[in-house]
């Protein structure tokens, strides 16, 4: 590997978890110059990374400006957890359904639940976000459909910028995060699926303010 794409891969991967964990919020403008100073090397891999993360979606550059973080689009949200919730429900009823498969999820969910306590005390957001995505995707892992899995994959970068985008408007919203999970996984361990796939529905539209069907953000009717 070059030392300028080994540089170009460094700036991207730094760039696009900063992008990730919301530290770059969306609608933000940054220059090559600014992220070249911050991490100490040439303005060419980060033009590289930079034409690299257009092309994923993440920035959108402008000549001489510089480069804009795409926000969030409308209705993002809803797509993803309306897609999210499809694929968790299934891989739940498919988990629960092994005993065996059910008892090792059950283990690794509450390994994972330890390691968002430890990450919440620390208060590191950008560490969290990617142990909630990681939960949720031990759940459809077991599931043991391939294709999902690839697909849910595909959301988790998705999944993480806006949870990461909620702790950082709502950081008290960590605790009640960890509190839905710890049901989530008590819901697998008594191999309820269906209640599991009610209380992942809800769990997921408070976690980023979409209002239930019938209520209100505040939970008015």
């Amino acid at each position: 590997m070059s030392k300028l794409h080994s540089a170009s891969e460094h700036v991207y991967r730094e760039v696009k978890e900063r992008i990730l964990s919301a530290d770059l919020p969306g609608g933000e403008l940054i220059s090559e110059g600014e992220i070249a100073t911050a991490m100490g090397t040439s303005r060419t891999p980060v033009r590289e990374a930079f034409l690299r993360l257009e092309a994923e979606g993440w920035m959108r550059l402008y000549p001489k400006r510089g480069a804009l973080i795409v926000p969030v689009a409308d209705g993002e949200a809803e797509h993803v957890i309306s897609a999210r919730r499809l694929v968790e429900a299934d891989a739940a009823r498919a988990a629960v359904a092994v005993a065996a498969v059910r008892s090792g999820l059950v283990q690794a969910l509450r390994a994972n639940l330890d390691d968002q306590r430890a990450a919440a005390a620390a208060g590191d957001v950008a560490v969290f976000s990617g142990l909630d995505a990681d939960f949720h995707g031990l759940i459809v892992r077991a599931g043991g459909n391939p294709l999902l899995v690839a697909f849910y994959t595909g959301l988790r970068e998705r999944q993480r910028r806006m949870t990461a985008h909620s702790l950082a408007r709502d950081p008290l919203q960590l605790s009640s995060i960890i509190d839905d999970h710890a049901r989530l996984a008590d819901l697998i361990e008594a191999g309820d699926a269906d209640g599991y796939d009610a209380a992942v529905h809800v769990h997921m539209r408070q976690v980023h303010r979409l209002a239930l069907p019938g209520t209100t953000i505040g939970g008015g009717r």
